[in-house]
């Protein structure tokens, strides 16, 4: 089970990087990279979203990468310290794509399913955990069966840590 105490100091650690990135006068490869990372961290914060442990612990385990000053690269060497990260980002990025796809799908859903109740006169919030976990249990289920298929169960990134 993960330490939430933990998990939180990743979270932040990692919003801070990207932060950081973006204010930084870095290569537009590593910034667009690092900035990507801001869907890992609302996947993972998303209280309506769900994730089990498992996807959060791999989730906040390629996030710990990042806020590691020493990974392989050290974030303090001028012009190259982020490009690591950047490439790592890439990675990750594309091992998740599936994730990310279904969780970017889930919240246009959940917006627009806002907004058809309101212009309705209804409440969104009553009734609002049937019509979540309907539409998340379709999209989780697609996401995991999609990750199976694709790797057999198994993730593809390099384990570094």
């Amino acid at each position: 089970m993960e330490d939430p105490k933990n998990a939180a100091k990743i979270e932040m650690a990692a919003s801070e990087l990207i932060e950081e990135a973006r204010s930084a006068n870095l290569p537009a490869f590593i910034s667009d990279r690092l900035a990507k990372l801001q869907i890992l961290i609302n996947m993972i914060t998303d209280e309506e979203w769900q994730l089990n442990e498992d996807e959060r612990a791999s989730i906040l385990g390629a996030l710990y990468y990042f806020i590691n000053p020493e990974d392989l690269i050290p974030d303090n060497v001028p012009g190259i310290g982020y490009l690591d990260d950047a490439i790592y980002a890439e990675i990750i990025i594309q091992e998740l794509k599936t994730g990310i796809k279904m969780y970017r799908e889930f919240c246009q859903f959940r917006i627009a399913e806002e907004n058809r109740r309101r212009n309705r006169g209804l409440d969104p919030h009553v009734g609002r955990e049937d019509w979540i976990a309907d539409k998340r249990a379709v999209l989780h289920s697609r996401m995991r069966e999609r990750r199976a298929l694709r790797t057999g169960g198994r993730g593809w990134r390099m384990r570094l840590l």
